[in-house]
C-alpha cells in the first residue's frame, strides 16, 4: 500500500474512532437524563458534539483532498 492510502486510511480510522466516543456520549447522556442529572446530561451531550465535530474535521480534509485531485470533464 502507498504511503499516501494509508495516510487517507487512518483519517477514516480517526473519524470512526471519534464517531465511536460520539455515540457512547449520547448513550451515557442519555442515562444521566432519564436519571434527572442535567448538568452531567449537557457534559456528555457537548462532549459528543465535540467528537462528532473532530470525526466531521476529518472527513472534511479527506473530501478537500480528493477535490484537490479530481479533473472536471466539463
Amino acid at each position: 500500500m502507498s504511503d499516501a492510502l494509508e495516510e487517507t486510511a487512518k483519517l477514516y480510522d480517526e473519524a470512526a474512532r471519534e464517531l465511536h466516543l460520539a455515540a457512547r456520549h449520547c448513550e451515557v447522556a442519555a442515562q444521566h437524563f432519564r436519571a434527572g442529572q442535567v448538568p452531567r446530561g449537557a457534559a456528555h451531550a457537548w462532549s459528543a458534539r465535540g467528537h462528532l465535530l473532530d470525526a466531521l474535521d476529518r472527513l472534511d480534509e479527506q473530501a478537500r483532498e480528493h477535490a484537490g485531485r479530481s479533473r472536471p470533464e466539463f
